[in-house]
């Protein structure tokens, strides 16, 4: 069914305006699966009006590059860094740098003063980005998400979900949002919308792809630029793929930072070349999709008889700043906080050869005051735990390792050990956490 596709945000066509043919743009996105709009007046080149949806660290970092984009040679756009807050009150210096301006050219002026308005600029570089406007989600943290965090600092006008604003845009851009746009949201845009995503897709669609990146060993992973579509995620065309090394034994914090500051500059080198990239812009192949979803609390639960050591330590890093790693002690729940690699000098301990052990089995180290924890291929290292509260290794062992030992003077090492934690699967007891949604 072919969709007719008028633009809601934007004037028209002066009278008696000369309708030649599509624009570039409107062909690409024709080529891609929506009809051009003829009735439109479209802008062909930067700078452009953008729509910024975005939640987390990952998009901040999106947003701080499409906000430097407005004032090229003038710094990195973070007004943390460049020390731009404003006073409670009162406004942002840049801002009222601005308002000055105007004052003094509007009464020096007049009608011309319109030229002297443009921020000063060190370099000759050319605008991109012509006005930036942002929606996040609502959050109950009173200073919000660190996207809203970031526009408020830098005073962009802010929108909460579904509230999306009635201006006039060029282009939308998505990074970390986790709502589905619908398709008469993605027609207001005459270039559509972009979607910054941390993965290759088609590998790892979906709300989580940085933590699936870890958590299933992936040597290599990037970045994708590319154009959304309704009703499902990260089925749109490409319009640019980068590809990097995951570093070795990298948290997923780690390599989200890594993959953001070069989904950033991704983003800016498309727009740069909007119309040029939509035209180039590839489907996405058929095979080698994978959905990366949210990780709920039962992931974080260790079953140390299925995982072997290297499974283990890829879920703490690819989850353990966001969910920390479970297990059942005694029929009580214990949190595993800090996980560290055994090294071979405490493996060659006879006390660990010595005994038949079963996955689960906890030993307690006095020379490097580590838990020991034998699960399907080895044993980990623990060096802290919360039970209750927040105990080291050696306050685990003094505080309940070593009495129950006392008290079972001829039980074996293998009697004292953690548990599988198997959590209830009803909806209304499964807490669900997704990385994009973590709050700093």
């Amino acid at each position: 069914m072919r969709v007719l596709v008028r633009r809601c945000w934007g004037p028209p066509l002066a009278h008696g305006a000369r309708r030649g043919r599509p624009s570039p743009q409107w062909r690409a996105l024709a080529r891609l699966g929506w009809e051009d709009c003829r009735d439109s007046r479209v802008r062909e080149k930067p700078p452009w009006r953008v729509l910024f949806f975005g939640t987390d660290q990952f998009a901040r970092e999106a947003l701080r590059a499409l906000h430097a984009a407005r004032y090229p040679g003038q710094g990195s756009g973070d007004p943390a860094a460049e020390g731009l807050q404003a006073a409670p009150g009162r406004p942002a210096p840049r801002v009222l740098d601005f308002w000055l301006r105007k004052a003094w050219a509007a009464e020096r002026c007049g009608p011309r003063s319109r030229r002297l308005l443009a921020p000063r600029r060190e370099n000759k570089e050319e605008e991109l980005i012509d006005k930036l406007e942002v929606v996040t989600m609502p959050s109950p943290s009173p200073k919000g998400l660190p996207v809203k965090q970031y526009a408020v600092q830098s005073q962009l006008p802010v929108y909460e979900w579904p509230d999306v604003g009635s201006g006039e845009y060029d282009v939308g851009v998505v990074a970390s949002f986790g709502r589905l746009l619908n398709e008469s949201l993605i027609l207001k845009f005459p270039y559509g919308i972009l979607n910054v995503h941390p993965s290759c897709l088609p590998r790892w669609r979906g709300p989580a792809p940085v933590i699936h990146t870890v958590l299933h060993g992936d040597t290599v992973t990037g970045v994708t630029i590319m154009q959304i579509r309704p009703k499902r995620f990260d089925v749109g065309p490409i319009l640019k793929q980068e590809t990097v090394p995951v570093p070795p034994k990298s948290t997923a914090k780690e390599l989200e930072a890594v993959l953001s500051r070069l989904g950033a500059n991704m983003l800016i080198s498309v727009l740069k070349n909007l119309p040029e990239s939509l035209s180039n812009g590839r489907q996405q192949p058929m095979e080698g999709a994978t959905y990366a979803p949210k990780i709920s609390a039962g992931t974080s639960c260790i079953k140390w008889e299925e995982q072997t050591s290297e499974q283990i330590f890829r879920l703490y890093r690819a989850i353990g700043n966001i969910i920390p790693l479970q297990t059942l002690w005694m029929a009580n729940t214990i949190k595993l906080l800090d996980l560290v690699e055994v090294n071979s000098s405490v493996l060659a301990d006879p006390k660990l050869t010595g005994q038949a052990l079963i996955p689960g089995s906890v030993i307690y180290h006095k020379q490097s005051q580590i838990l020991l924890v034998y699960c399907k291929d080895g044993w980990i290292g623990v060096r802290s735990v919360m039970l209750k509260k927040s105990l080291t290794a050696t306050d685990f062992y003094n505080g309940y390792l070593h009495p129950w030992y006392q008290k079972n003077s001829q039980a074996q090492p293998s009697q004292c050990r953690f548990q599988t934690l198997r959590l209830p699967t009803k909806k209304k007891q499964k807490k669900t956490v997704a990385m994009q949604q973590c709050i700093e």
